[in-house]
């Protein structure tokens, strides 16, 4: 069993601190559905809290390192080899409706490139991490990423653009919706891209593609099914962490998932694989 850096216990440790009181936070939330304000106020609230716990915890440990956070923004380090990437709360929306699927995001970028990732699923107490070199974990079992070889076998997770984007966006998405749902064994949308990234990393998810993506998103989870061995690309061919769009999976599953959305992004119909 590999035991994760210094550094990488670090992260850990901050994950899970802010996963207990994101957990304490999520049991008030079904009292609040009933209510005339809703909980959107105290979500808010309850994912500050838990960017607060992670930024205090990981300066305390590492105090030259930057940052980007999601709700805090970019804290410039006197070390400018690394920086934390994080995101307190992925799967806001789920949580703001009671629904037990989000996660706790760090990252951390080492010379411009990401090094290390833990994602923290609150509500199933499971901890994924992993660090270039070192293989990625979930606790102490180590993961590969699914050994499937055929589209027509694969389960493929996605997210959908929310109200809010333009309209090209959700062109877009309907175009490869289109295209990927003929040719895979099924399409899911469970709104934590960390969790999808993790969940490829696990064998659970043969692939996941989404567009438009912050870093603070996917950060961890390129870490996590990289070192799986799994595959992470832009999907037209860019840099991944400055466009956040992204294509996941094995070797063998990736080459059909990125000729389909190519071809719908480009032509708006299937390609035939």
């Amino acid at each position: 069993m590999s035991k994760p850096s210094p550094v990488g216990a670090v992260m850990i440790a901050a994950a899970l601190a802010a996963g207990r009181s994101l957990a304490r936070d999520f049991g008030e939330v079904e009292n609040l559905q009933v209510s005339r304000k809703g909980p959107a106020d105290f979500v808010t609230s309850a994912d500050m809290r838990a960017e607060e716990i992670i930024y205090t915890s990981l300066t305390k440990a590492r105090p030259g390192y930057g940052f980007l956070m999601e709700e805090r923004g970019i804290v410039e380090g006197t070390d400018k080899s690394n920086k934390f990437i994080v995101d307190p709360l992925d799967g806001t929306l789920n949580f703001m409706h009671g629904q037990p699927h989000y996660a706790v995001s760090i990252g951390l970028e080492r010379d411009g490139r990401p090094f290390a990732g833990v994602v923290f699923d609150v509500a199933k107490n499971e901890i994924f991490w992993a660090e270039v070199g070192r293989g990625c974990w979930l606790e102490q079992r180590k993961l590969r990423v699914a050994a499937r070889k055929k589209l027509g076998e694969a389960v493929v997770a996605t997210g959908t653009p929310w109200m809010g984007k333009s309209e090209e966006s959700h062109i877009t998405f309907a175009r490869e919706m289109a295209a990927m749902t003929p040719v895979t064994a099924g399409i899911r949308r469970y709104g934590s891209a960390a969790l999808d990234l993790a969940w490829v990393a696990a064998g659970r998810f043969d692939a996941f593609w989404e567009r438009g993506l912050k870093p603070w998103d996917i950060a961890a989870g390129i870490v996590l099914v990289r070192e799986a061995g799994g595959i992470v690309e832009e999907i037209e061919g860019g840099d991944v962490m400055k466009t956040g769009n992204i294509l996941a999976g094995n070797e063998d599953i990736v080459p059909g998932v990125r000729e389909q959305l190519r071809h719908a992004g480009s032509f708006g119909k299937a390609a035939k694989v």
